[in-house]
């Protein structure tokens, strides 16, 4: 059935990564465009980390690309099919074993968004003023919180923080976890990598993001996170749910999956 660009949604927004004041090089991956916001931040380290975020980044925004306006469903399951496919081939190649990545991405076709998850990079909701996370942190803590073993306070400082229990690893049984979102025009989407979540408070997310325009709030956002101590590589993407049907479905990668290297997959950013 024809999309009516008068009652169409689409996405407008910002995206910025940054290496962080410690890290040597950027592991994370991001993607803003009309139909597609992606986080994926690479894990392993010198596992080549950036290898297997990229690799997801591009495939993605390539699926979202090519099917404009099919069920973001169906195209969000075939780009991680794919994906797992990638990198599960890349992991072959010398220093690469064990490569892997979160993914966050939010996908529309026009008139339905998804959110799939996988790790621990976020999604938040701006309504109303007020911000909810979409999804849930595939970690030990969370899974520890929902158990009633910590509460949230502890698990933002627990040393098991940043252990994933589900990543995109080129494993073709790990499907993610699809969530169905219901937007409306107005609401405003942030996702982000641990680089920004683990140093800045929730309350303080929020606010950034409502004070500020799509554009402002990703230069606050990630501003936010070296004033915390930048402790690792920080990616976000903000935008807006807005009528009408783009001119082109085209938009911007950031961070690692900006800079392809000699073998065609990514290098350091």
């Amino acid at each position: 059935m024809p999309h009516d660009s008068a009652t169409s949604m689409r996405l407008a927004g910002a995206a910025a990564s940054h290496v962080g004041l410690v890290r040597s090089h950027n592991e994370d991956s991001g993607f803003a465009g009309p139909g597609l916001l992606l986080v994926a931040d690479g894990v392993g380290g010198h596992a080549s980390g950036e290898v297997a975020s990229s690799v997801a980044a591009r495939t993605v925004a390539a699926a979202a690309l090519e099917h404009p306006l099919v069920d973001p469903v169906a195209t969000l399951a075939e780009a991680l099919r794919r994906s797992q496919r990638l990198v599960a081939q890349g992991a072959l190649a010398p220093g690469r074993s064990g490569m892997a990545t979160t993914l966050t991405a939010v996908l529309g076709d026009g008139e339905r968004f998804a959110l799939l998850q996988l790790g621990d990079s976020r999604a938040y909701a701006l309504r109303d003023g007020d911000l909810v996370r979409l999804g849930r942190d595939h970690t030990v803590v969370q899974e520890l919180v929902e158990s009633g073993s910590l509460t949230s306070e502890e698990a933002r400082v627990h040393p098991w923080r940043h252990v994933v229990t589900r990543v995109l690893g080129g494993d073709p049984d790990e499907t993610g976890e699809v969530t169905v979102l219901a937007l409306r025009p107005g609401d405003r989407l942030l996702l982000c990598s641990d680089g920004l979540s683990n140093l800045v408070p929730e309350a303080t997310l929020e606010s950034l993001v409502r004070e500020h325009d799509d554009a402002g709030a990703v230069d606050a956002l990630v501003q936010a996170a070296l004033d915390a101590g930048g402790r690792d590589n920080v990616t976000c993407v903000v935008a807006t749910v807005v009528t009408g049907l783009p001119r082109s479905w085209a938009g911007e990668l950031v961070g690692a999956a900006r800079e392809p290297g000699p073998d065609g997959l990514a290098r350091p950013a």
